[in-house]
């Protein structure tokens, strides 16, 4: 994956992401949220789980989501979080799947970061 210059905006289906990984870490009270879109359209969302026996970020979250429906892909994964890139978890992740782009957006839906296979 190679860093891009943020968009200034983003097309409709990754502006959704944005939208849904925004509304599930408000509604939770998270650190982060995230949003994917597999292979085949369908979208997973997920927040930061910190419990003492399991810690995920929440592309982590989302991704097994995402795989244990059956998931083999994804068109696009969006973290929310107040960090400006992604993390090397999220980065990890998102190769694992072979996301065609990873985005970061700050907690107010702007674009931090891209990042594309």
């Amino acid at each position: 994956m190679s860093d891009t210059s943020p968009p200034v905006e983003l097309g409709p289906e990754d502006a959704k992401l944005v939208t849904l990984a925004r509304s599930s870490r408000a509604r939770n009270g998270s650190a982060e949220g995230a949003a994917v879109r597999d292979e085949t359209g369908r979208t997973y969302v997920a927040t930061t789980v910190a419990l003492p026996s399991l810690a995920l970020t929440a592309l982590q979250a989302a991704v097994a989501a995402a795989v244990s429906s059956g998931a083999e892909s994804l068109e696009a994964a969006v973290v929310v979080t107040a960090a400006t890139v992604p993390s090397g978890a999220d980065t990890s992740v998102a190769a694992d799947l072979k996301a065609a782009t990873l985005i970061t957006a700050a907690p107010d839906g702007t674009t931090t970061s891209i990042v594309r296979a």
